[in-house]
């Protein structure tokens, strides 16, 4: 625990007066008295109960305890420093660059915007919305600051970071009224008279369909159309007998409504872990920081 009577005045002064080897100098340079510098060096010492100077003929040295807290107060002021100059640059901060992915554009970007904007630091901000391996390309390349979808294969992560969010499965979807809905017993064979729309191949759930239908005896679908389109996914399953294969937070919304429902078959095993992916050692901002946080506390009231 970090003990509360250190004071960021007591680093300050510590700080300087090792700078300036001299109480007197450290002084001026504060703009305080020199009993003052005095007082606040001994209460830093009573508070760590260790000697940090010793007189030095007319000067001071620092002891070897001194030496050791002087690179952790030396790091400390310097990390809240950067602090405050981050904050400083808000308004003329670069632009906040995102991934999404569909069902994260849908389901938890509106929210997210709103409230990041709410927060007026006037950054600008580009949504990209696309398969989960082309905004990873975007994100090591630097087009991209954050990518906000699934956790890709091992051989994907190097030199990015994911910290996990929570977990989407995916569903088979179809408009209500729909007549694979009526029967009394389903059969989840049945799919196969219809259109079904799939995710392609390359995308980040495909696997996860792929082993899903071979474990259900399905490894091959004869009237399928690959896209990656949500606006057509909507509109065709709508209008037609479809059934549209597609992370559940893509129609959430639809679902809830009842112009969608998802077919009553247990697809859990589908799950897969959403989160922030960011590159390793890239350097933050506090618009982005922000951004991060508001995302963070959107999922967490989503999930609540």
């Amino acid at each position: 625990m970090i003990d509360s009577r250190v004071r960021f005045r007591h680093l300050r002064t510590f700080i300087e007066v090792v700078r300036q080897n001299s109480v007197g100098r450290a002084a001026q340079v504060l703009a305080v008295s020199q009993p003052a510098v005095t007082k606040t060096i001994r209460e830093l010492e009573e508070i760590l109960d260790k000697k940090l100077f010793e007189k030095d003929g007319r000067g001071l040295r620092v002891t070897r305890y001194g030496e050791v807290f002087l690179r952790h107060a030396g790091a400390s002021v310097a990390a809240l420093q950067t602090g405050i100059d981050s904050l400083s640059r808000v308004d003329a901060g670069p632009p906040v660059r995102i991934g999404a992915l569909p069902t994260v554009s849908a389901r938890i970007m509106p929210k997210v915007m709103e409230r990041f904007l709410a927060e007026g630091t006037d950054s600008p901000v580009k949504i990209v919305t696309g398969e989960n391996h082309v905004l990873l390309g975007q994100l090591r390349t630097g087009t991209l600051d954050l990518v906000v979808g699934r956790l890709a294969a091992p051989e994907q992560m190097a030199g990015l970071t994911f910290e996990y969010l929570y977990s989407e499965q995916v569903r088979f979807v179809v408009r209500s009224g729909h007549p694979l809905l009526a029967r009394d017993q389903f059969d989840f064979e049945r799919i196969r008279d219809y259109t079904i729309l799939m995710p392609p191949a390359g995308s980040v759930i495909r696997p996860y369909v792929d082993r899903y239908l071979l474990a259900h005896g399905m490894a091959e679908l004869p009237h399928a159309i690959e896209t990656v389109s949500d606006s057509f996914g909507h509109v065709f399953v709508a209008e037609t007998d479809a059934v549209w294969v597609i992370s559940e937070g893509v129609v959430i919304r639809e679902i809830a409504a009842g112009r969608l429902a998802a077919l009553p078959v247990d697809t859990a095993e589908t799950q897969g872990a959403v989160g922030l992916t960011t590159r390793e050692g890239s350097p933050s901002n506090a618009s982005l920081e922000i951004l991060e946080h508001t995302i963070r506390a959107v999922i967490r009231e989503l999930a609540g």
